[in-house]
């Protein structure tokens, strides 16, 4: 541009108003594409980010009066984004999978079912992708935040729908489950996770990720809703009340990071306050299942010892993880060939390693199903129902730059491997919480005995947690090292309890540390703080003074407390 043309344009102020028309275009282009992202990010907080597309589906027409309401009639559900659903395309929970596919030209059975008996159908939710993982995070949709704990992950890989119930999006939500992808999901988000016996209801019109594993899942926050829907999708029809008999696997529980308490202590109490049903059983699961599924022994170390119910479990759940590699290699391996997809780092692996797995014998992997699903039938029989915990760890955090741990995932992958491999159905029944986390334990069937397990599960629940809730309230014991160590014991259940914002609870629990030990200034100071929380400002004071006399190092307890919640310092002398 010539020197003289600059000029004269400089001069222009016609120019000038152009120049700044085009500039506030660009701000107010920048400054809404920044408002719908701000948007995007707060309907993402107000649906937990448990949605991948939100729609609504009708359902069928109510029955004119006098007929009774449809049983689902007023309830809500959303469906992991692996069902079809005529009109739209199913995504599997990665956006090339929804590339590369059209729309469904049906509705999937459960969908359709669920219609029928007077369900809304208001979404479909996130998953891992492929339905391949047990964390539920997603690099594509995001992962979606568990409401119990948000910075913890929600579990998968059906995570969505866990979280829309757990949010009380909806009344219920529809999942699958191969390798744990219902049952996990609902332990970590603190609700109710039905896994159907395999093949009792039908797969018409879902994406599979493994045909031998895969069987229908469902969440709920009300053990009644859970119910209703397993009558329906189990077409269930009324049979004759059966005594009912608990076998409880010690040794799964001795696994446990989470279940504290004896098991076996609160089942025994709730057997005893209900009519028909037998003295609960203890088992090593471990050790049966080491005797009674001889395929397992190929696939233990050589160095291991079979009878060693741990190894076994082991091996059990090694087989899971095989069949479930050659399964999807066997369904997606040309897609994932062709298409190279692009995924996230951890579903990226195992997807890397079903592609360049090859089992050496397949029929083995089989015929460890048919021994396993044996070997329950002759240890519960009609009657019996295991008890077991759902999960043997605390839910990770989300996002970790270390990603999955090997350990986190075979430890769940050794619980969650029983009714897998078996066919088994499976449900998981939330507890209270432990250091701020859901806790749950669960229960399994016989292969087909779904309608007994949500009959059980109906039966005792409110007793069960009647019984986990005076478990976790009564006084320990002084033991062996004295008054010392049962006050410690309440000082920890205060703690619990003060994370879990039970500050009466938590007053109670130091009270009872301070009558055995009323020489330790950590549980007046402990006491203090939930005092405090219930503005009992002249109780705190005085535990803090007592606290004071106590321990002289912490001199400045009141003035830290004053500070924390904007009070002045009582002055008082001592």
């Amino acid at each position: 541009m010539s020197e003289s043309l600059r000029i004269s344009l400089s001069n222009n102020p016609k120019v000038w108003i152009m120049i700044g028309v085009g500039v506030a275009g660009i701000a107010i282009v920048v400054s809404r594409e920044r408002n719908r992202r701000r948007e995007k990010k707060l309907l993402k907080r107000q649906d937990f980010g448990a949605f991948i597309e939100r729609f609504q589906i009708l359902p069928f027409p109510q029955p004119p009066p006098p007929a009774a309401p449809l049983p689902l009639h007023g309830l809500t559900f959303a469906v992991k984004d692996i069902f079809e659903i005529k009109g739209r395309i199913t995504g599997f929970g990665n956006p090339d999978w929804k590339r590369t596919h059209e729309e469904g030209e049906k509705t999937a059975f459960v969908i359709t079912s669920l219609l029928k008996k007077g369900a809304t159908c208001v979404g479909s939710t996130v998953l891992d992708e492929l339905s391949f993982g047990i964390t539920g995070e997603n690099v594509h949709y995001e992962t979606p935040i568990n409401p119990s704990t948000p910075h913890h992950i929600p579990g998968g890989s059906s995570s969505g729908s866990a979280v829309a119930v757990a949010a009380k999006l909806v009344d219920f939500a529809i999942g699958t489950d191969t390798i744990g992808c219902t049952r996990i999901p609902a332990s970590f988000c603190g609700i109710f996770g039905f896994r159907a016996s395999h093949g009792a209801v039908s797969m018409d019109g879902v994406l599979p990720n493994s045909q031998s594993l895969d069987t229908i899942g469902w969440f709920a926050r009300d053990i009644s809703v859970l119910h209703r829907v397993g009558q329906v999708l189990l077409q269930l029809k009324a049979e004759h009340r059966r005594s009912r008999r608990f076998v409880v696997a010690d040794d799964l529980f001795e696994l446990s990071r989470v279940l504290k308490p004896k098991a076996s202590h609160f089942v025994k109490k709730t057997t005893e306050n209900l009519s028909g049903y037998q003295s609960p059983k203890n088992v090593n699961i471990g050790q049966y299942i080491a005797s009674n599924v001889p395929s397992l022994k190929v696939f233990c170390e050589k160095s291991s010892n079979m009878q060693s119910g741990v190894e076994a479990l082991k091996a059990l759940s090694s087989v899971m993880a095989l069949l479930n590699r050659y399964e999807f290699k066997t369904n997606h391996g040309e897609w994932i060939m062709s298409v190279k997809p692009k995924l996230g780092a951890d579903v990226s692996q195992r997807v890397r390693l079903a592609i360049d797995s090859l089992p050496e014998d397949v029929k083995v992997l089989y015929k460890a199903r048919v021994e396993l699903r044996a070997a329950l039938q002759n240890l519960l029989k009609e009657d019996g129902i295991l008890v077991l915990p759902t999960i043997v760890d605390h839910p990770i955090k989300r996002n970790s730059r270390k990603g999955l741990s090997a350990e986190f995932y075979d430890r769940a992958l050794v619980l969650s491997s029983i009714s897998s491999m078996s066919g088994c159905c499976q449900v998981t029944v939330p507890l209270e919480e432990h250091d701020g986390f859901p806790t749950s334990i669960s229960f399994i069937a016989l292969h087909g005995a779904d309608k007994f397990l949500l009959d059980t599960v109906l039966d005792c629940y409110s007793t069960l947690r009647e019984q986990v809730r005076l478990a976790s309230e009564s006084m320990p014991l002084p033991d062996a090292n004295g008054d010392l160590d049962a006050s410690e014991l309440l000082k920890e259940k205060g703690n619990d309890a003060y994370k879990g914002k039970q500050w009466n609870k938590a007053i109670s629990y130091y009270g009872e540390a301070i009558k055995l030990n009323g020489i330790n200034a950590t549980y007046y100071c402990n006491r203090a703080a939930a005092l405090l929380e219930l503005a009992c400002f002249q109780q705190a004071e005085d535990d803090c003074t007592k606290a004071i006399s106590l321990d002289k190092k912490i001199s400045n307890t009141r003035l830290f407390l004053s500070h924390i919640t904007r009070l002045p310092v009582l002055e008082k002398s001592g």
